[in-house]
């Protein structure tokens, strides 16, 4: 992603982590009487609200037709090789955005090694897309799996038209929103893909009515693993409304290296059980040596639901994702009574998803237009 990299020193300037229950329950009383001092305004205001409007580009503005169109687009495996593959598949809006699998399944049983698919709510607010952010925007992304060998299969953007335009539906509802001689273009199909992931947001989730007023959203350990998330700095990084940057311009993203110590002993034992360093990162997009083992910061938004966790897909638990980034990435090592409390406030990140319902896709009466499947995945294999 040719986007600027906003990096920080997350091992400097850190507070001390509280390390027993009696400090625990003492920051939590802290925090209630700050509350109080300061007429409600609450630490966690330090994160930011949910936003009231995702960021939509001038070039391309939603509209009802727009949405229906990309969400049909969206389910369709026609737009994969095989016929088999679509974005729901891996990115699944009927549960949390993610397949849950370490690797994703493609096109022919392939594996997408080596990096974890991430959520799609929420994916509007990212200032760039995929690991490495070589997207810079949820238009350049939609392009991505369709044309990866490995993900949907799809030679290039011509055959996802000509598939396309075999379909009447499609030729209808292309003309309809976007007009013009020959609406059915790649830039559309991503576009209308685009529109409909803008509407994937999850918000109201009790973090955001503690923000909003209501004391009781969180509970006493929420409370106390917000102000340690916030005391060990976890907030260098994890910053803002979605909790991946602290205020980085939409298109530029926002990477850390990660593991930022992995010489620290913690931290050596997790490299050698979870391999993160097989993966070069964002190196593999810029070519720049300074760029190896840096990612975009993923956000925190329902994070308790999308493992596992980090780039490769490694770690299970979120538990043992907290261990691995205070090792890791802070040069830390907390107990068991601060990890609880960092996830339970990690969970008190998870909002309200939208009610899903399936889109009827246009068919193509009397005939297929996938009778040339075995030709193109041999000729695929080959190419590979």
């Amino acid at each position: 992603m040719n986007k600027m990299d906003t990096r920080t020193d997350s091992s400097k300037n850190r507070k001390p982590a509280a390390a027993t229950r009696d400090s625990r329950k003492r920051l939590a009383l802290c925090l209630s009487a700050a509350l109080a001092a300061l007429g409600g305004v609450s630490l966690a205001h330090a994160f930011g609200e949910f936003p009231a409007k995702v960021p939509v580009p001038a070039n391309n503005p939603i509209t009802p037709a727009k949405v229906a169109l990309g969400k049909q687009l969206y389910f369709d495996p026609r737009i994969s090789l095989s016929g088999t593959e679509s974005c729901d598949t891996c990115h699944n809006v009927a549960s949390n955005g993610t397949d849950n699998l370490g690797h994703s399944f493609g096109v022919f049983g392939r594996v997408d090694v080596p990096r974890n698919t991430p959520t799609v709510f929420n994916a509007a607010f990212n200032t760039v897309q995929f690991w490495d952010g070589r997207a810079n925007s949820l238009e350049a992304q939609a392009k991505g799996p369709i044309t990866n060998p490995v993900e949907m299969g799809m030679p290039n953007g011509e055959a996802v038209v000509k598939r396309l335009q075999q379909i009447p539906g499609y030729r209808k509802e292309f003309a309809q929103v976007f007009g013009g001689k020959d609406p059915i273009t790649f830039d559309n199909v991503a576009a209308a893909i685009a529109t409909y992931e803008r509407t994937l947001i999850t918000p109201d989730s009790p973090y955001d009515q503690y923000v909003k007023g209501d004391k009781k959203a969180l509970d006493a350990s929420a409370t106390a693993g917000m102000g340690l998330f916030k005391s060990l700095g976890c907030d260098t990084c994890h910053a803002g409304p979605m909790f991946d940057n602290p205020g980085t311009p939409m298109g530029t993203g926002f990477f850390q290296k990660f593991p930022l110590h992995p010489t620290n002993a913690e931290c050596a034992k997790y490299e050698q059980k979870y391999q993160f360093m097989k993966d070069p990162g964002r190196f593999d997009v810029t070519h720049n040596p300074a760029d190896k083992y840096f990612y975009k910061v993923p956000g925190l938004r329902n994070v308790a639901l999308t493992a596992p966790y980090f780039h490769n897909g490694s770690v299970q638990t979120l538990p043992q994702a907290v261990r691995v980034m205070a090792a890791c990435q802070l040069g830390k090592n907390l107990n068991d009574a601060q990890v609880k409390d960092v996830v339970a406030f990690l969970d008190s990140l998870t909002g309200k998803f939208p009610k899903e319902t399936l889109p009827h896709l246009p068919q193509t009466p009397n005939t297929s237009i996938l009778m040339d499947v075995p030709h193109l995945e041999k000729a695929a294999a080959h190419k590979k």
